[in-house]
């Protein structure tokens, strides 16, 4: 790819998503761009390019972004935000959203869905113990084709086998073919929309807590800190934000603190930690709370 070339995908991606695409990764821009270009009618993908600097095509425009987002997700990925959300987030807001019984929570970069859809497993089991509460799970990705996905919440062998409990797919999948269909039950939890973390947030509402993992690594500095700063606007002063294992707020804003005890997990500056390790009631179906270790323990998480 011409030098020229790539400096057009580079800027146009950063200005339109926040991507950082840099000169060691411009293997990627030929190999998902190329399939773009004959999705077009055109023969290579510098002739798209040289249509793209002549007449910028929105729809074009589009398709170009999405085919540059990363959707690499799984079901309870990384486990230990799942962990923390059933045995610490969820008995603190009860207890704290008790007058009111809603609870809103935010899927950012939600990608094909299992992340929502394993937050709505996690309620759905719980469902004596929440009755008479409402949550609602809003789930968005920037990519239309990959929210599409999601919706239809059909999965492979391969995806359901990548963290997912057994007891899960028995319970709350149908197979159909080679794929596996998410139920109904499920499936109508989560709210999917499409939205890019550079724009307003305010339409989304407020939130009492927010999963954005696995996706700042994709941002420089200065967009991550206006996104986490945006982010912090609609979070509810005593909400929870949980990034994923490789990021950090530190250096970045000073909106957020890191709770010490909980790897990944992150408070408005000024709110008191979260301490220790509150199980009660919230264990698994079928197990027994521990006092000192995590109700995941039980063996719930356990590959297929």
């Amino acid at each position: 790819m011409k030098i020229s070339d790539f400096e057009l995908f580079k800027s146009l991606l950063y200005e339109r998503s926040g991507l950082v695409i840099t000169p060691d990764k411009s293997y990627l821009l030929d190999s998902r761009l190329t399939p773009i270009a004959k999705k077009w009618g055109y023969p290579t993908l510098e002739s798209m390019t040289l249509q793209l600097r002549a007449l910028p095509d929105e729809k074009l425009i589009k398709d170009i972004v999405e085919a540059m987002t990363t959707n690499e997700t799984s079901f309870f990925r990384d486990t230990k935000p799942f962990q923390i959300f059933q045995d610490t987030i969820l008995p603190v807001m009860l207890e704290k959203r008790k007058a009111r019984k809603t609870i809103r929570i935010w899927c950012a970069a939600c990608s094909s869905g299992q992340e929502p859809y394993s937050l709505a497993m996690i309620l759905k089991e719980k469902e004596a113990q929440l009755k008479g509460w409402r949550f609602e799970i809003v789930a968005t990705d920037i990519s239309d084709d990959i929210l599409d996905q999601a919706k239809r919440a059909s999965y492979s062998q391969f995806e359901v086998q990548r963290g997912l409990p057994i007891q899960y797919l028995m319970k709350y999948f149908m197979q159909l073919g080679e794929a596996w269909q998410l139920k109904d039950e499920i499936r109508n939890m989560v709210r999917f929309s499409n939205f890019n973390l550079l724009d307003s947030m305010s339409r989304l509402g407020s939130f009492d807590i927010v999963f954005c993992r696995n996706v700042l690594i994709y941002f420089d500095e200065k967009t991550k800190a206006t996104i986490l700063e945006k982010i912090a606007g609609q979070l509810e002063n005593d909400g929870f934000l949980l990034l994923g294992g490789a990021e950090t707020v530190l250096g970045i804003t000073n909106k957020f603190v890191p709770n010490p005890e909980k790897r990944g997990l992150y408070i408005k500056a000024g709110t008191p930690a979260v301490t220790g390790s509150t199980t009660t009631g919230f264990s698994p179906a079928g197990t027994t709370p521990a006092k000192t270790t995590s109700s995941f323990s039980s063996g719930l998480f356990k590959r297929t």
